[in-house]
């Protein structure tokens, strides 16, 4: 029997398309992109996520001066994970190692993530919308349909104060009763994770995570770098989550 099933190669992003609509206009970046650096012409199918579940099968119908046009032939939408991941990240001192975080744990299927300042903390500044264009491309190139959603870099203790529903973890490096991240995930449900700076987080900061309800947790016996922890407490959420 012939495999009919739609593969997907290419995705290509706009926030801007709306469901139910049967054709679409990209913007003058987009079109250039498509149009004269991949080469695609009336008629090459294209496939196009805004980054709330749905994924759109498109054929591109023309060119209207520098815009490029498609026909919506069809339209999926996946449903939300019931259980999300949020992460609360200290930047690190190299922008790059951040952005790289952002880029695989996209890949992983994060839900979110808070940059947040501690009293360690070597970057306070970010470039956010260096970052949005990040997990854009790292979902399109990981044919994921959701954009995680990038917050604004908040204070550690302006963070903790607010309201939260689910697993609340903090892994941090100082001596102290703690459980292994797998073992305190409630699979059913959502989790945020605090990862601190590689200076670790001081104590105080510490006792007013467990104050608001923060439990410590390990992600092993070795010290990892920031960047490094945040990816693996994504991943073994992630994990859980899917053997559940």
């Amino acid at each position: 029997m012939k495999n009919t099933q739609t593969i997907v190669v290419q995705l290509f992003y706009d926030p801007k398309i709306i469901p139910g609509s049967k054709t679409h206009s990209f913007d003058k970046a987009e079109s250039r992109h498509i149009l004269k650096v991949l080469r695609k012409n009336p008629g090459d199918l294209l496939f196009i996520t805004n980054g709330s579940g749905y994924l759109f099968d498109c054929e591109i119908r023309g060119q209207l001066g520098s815009i490029c046009e498609v026909i919506i032939r069809k339209e999926r939408f996946t449903p939300p994970n019931s259980t999300e991941v949020h992460l609360a990240v200290c930047p690190t001192k190299k922008t790059d190692r951040f952005e790289w975080l952002l880029e695989k744990a996209t890949e992983i299927g994060l839900t979110s993530i808070t940059p947040i300042l501690t009293q360690r903390s070597e970057r306070k500044i970010l470039k956010i919308e260096r970052l949005e264009k990040i997990v854009q491309s790292a979902m399109k190139q990981s044919l994921r349909t959701y954009l995680p959603k990038i917050n604004e870099t908040t204070r550690l203790i302006e963070f903790l104060s607010q309201d939260f529903k689910g697993n609340k973890l903090i892994a941090h490096c100082e001596k102290g009763t703690k459980t292994l991240l797998k073992e305190v995930v409630n699979p059913r449900k959502n989790t945020l994770i605090l990862i601190g700076p590689e200076g670790d987080f001081s104590e105080d900061e510490i006792e007013m995570a467990l104050a608001n309800g923060f439990e410590p947790i390990h992600l092993g016996d070795h010290r990892l770098r920031t960047e490094t922890a945040a990816l693996l407490a994504c991943t073994l959420t992630n994990a859980v989550y899917e053997t559940f």
